[in-house]
């Protein structure tokens, strides 16, 4: 058969399984993300049937994917958002940080994979699927819940790390000396600090620049942009995902939205490409090993992030209702964890299986605990609540004055919109 009809077909057959994947996923109220890494395994190297005359096409479009994802969410952001969140949000992003990257790294060197693996392993555990968990939260009405914003918060730290962290990562997986990694992270520092600079002071001209009534120009420009800076960021061992990142934040107001709404389907799109490519370079054989390690990492990061939000929670004043649906919200991985361990792969073939193994765990088990950590812990706080004391003496109880008179208005039910502590106000901002 002729390459590039074998190449048609192929790429014909992933797109339409796509499609079908995505759909029985939307119907059964789960991320697609879990089936489209089933549909690489199936596919990929050890699998069912191997695909071989679409591997190079899939490969560019995973890259193309990444930068896609990385670009849309920053498109999410202003860069004064980004500097408001991190003046207030900085303490709740060290927290989670310490509690969800430390499994990660204490995991890859128990393994006896080395440090560079271990700081690999440490960022997969470490950053929640803002996808994933943007759908639960439309999904389940909570956008305008009151600790919805903290939510929010907590992934716009994780995502500005993200910016210091993949040049970093870059640097140890290519092997470069502690002179070499300190250029490349002080040449990121730089590059984020310029273009968070440049945003904030001068974002509506960048903004008017790149600007068109035109929607055909005004993707093409966008697009372009990106892909051209992922490419001198990736030239430079910045990561080409945070150069799109960073091409995200420059652009604001309507442009933004423009751009949002004309990409979301390229990245849709593309997005599977790679959640498909990362699952066909995965060996299906290689999972059993590791599914007892990914499984005990999920159930601590599991708790861990549970943590993590009741601490950001609790800072921003939310009631205690609201603090266990932050932390089960924020149980997903996703998209970051592979994209991680898609570059850390050439250094520890074996992250691959156990982040594949891993994100396929939380990223089912994520929407469940973001519905059930709530009633679930309100259900264990009950049984566990010591017991009333005895019947009171008919004289004492005669003489004492009953609830209901003592306090003449009755304090409302609390609600999920509106989950503010009336005795614990938000402590006051650094």
């Amino acid at each position: 058969m002729h390459d590039t009809t074998a190449l048609l077909i192929e790429l014909g057959a992933i797109i339409l399984g796509l499609g079908i994947l995505g759909r029985l996923a939307g119907r059964v109220g789960f991320s697609a993300i879990p089936l489209y890494l089933l549909a690489g395994l199936a596919f990929g190297q050890g699998g069912l049937l191997p695909l071989n005359a679409s591997e190079e096409f899939v490969a560019t479009g995973a890259e193309i994917g990444v930068i896609l994802l990385l670009l849309l969410l920053g498109l999410e952001y202003s860069a004064s958002e980004l500097v408001s969140n991190l003046k207030t949000q900085y303490p709740s992003g060290i927290v989670d940080f310490v509690l969800n990257a430390v499994p990660g790294a204490a995991a890859a060197l128990i393994l006896g994979w080395g440090p560079v693996a271990a700081v690999a392993l440490a960022g997969v555990t470490w950053i929640s699927s803002s996808g994933v968990i943007a759908k639960v939260l439309g999904d389940l009405g909570r956008l305008g819940n009151r600790e919805t914003p903290v939510i929010l918060g907590v992934l716009v730290i994780e995502d500005l790390a993200m910016a210091v962290y993949l040049p970093l990562l870059t640097a140890l997986l290519a092997g470069l000396s502690l002179a070499g990694g300190s250029l490349t992270l002080l040449i990121s520092l730089g590059t984020v600090g310029a273009v968070l600079y440049l945003a904030l002071r001068h974002g509506r001209l960048i903004s008017r620049a790149v600007s068109s009534d035109n929607p055909e120009m005004l993707l093409l420009v966008v697009l372009g942009l990106t892909v051209l800076v992922a490419g001198v960021a990736q030239e430079l061992q910045v990561s080409a995902a945070v150069g799109a990142f960073l091409v995200g934040i420059a652009l604001s107001g309507e442009v933004a939205e423009g751009a949002h709404n004309l990409l979301a389907p390229l990245r849709d799109l593309f997005a599977a490409v790679f959640f498909v490519f990362f699952g066909l370079n995965t060996d299906p054989a290689a999972i059993p090993p590791v599914l007892v390690p990914a499984l005990i990492l999920a159930t601590v990061t599991t708790l861990t992030k549970i943590g993590t939000g009741w601490y950001a929670a609790k800072r921003a004043g939310v009631r205690t209702a609201g603090r266990w649906r932050t932390g089960g919200t924020l149980v997903a991985r996703g998209e970051f964890s592979i994209v991680i361990a898609g570059l850390a792969v050439g250094v520890e073939p074996r992250i691959g299986p156990l982040a594949t193994a891993y994100v396929l765990i939380l990223v089912i088990l994520g929407p469940l605990a973001a519905r059930w950590t709530e009633p679930l812990a309100r259900r264990l706080t009950r049984k566990a609540a010591p017991a009333p004391a005895g019947p009171v003496p008919p004289a004492a109880a005669a003489s004492a004055p009953s609830e209901a008179s003592a306090s003449p208005v009755a304090e409302p039910p609390a609600t999920e919109a509106n989950d503010t502590e009336a005795t614990d106000p938000a402590p006051s901002r650094p």
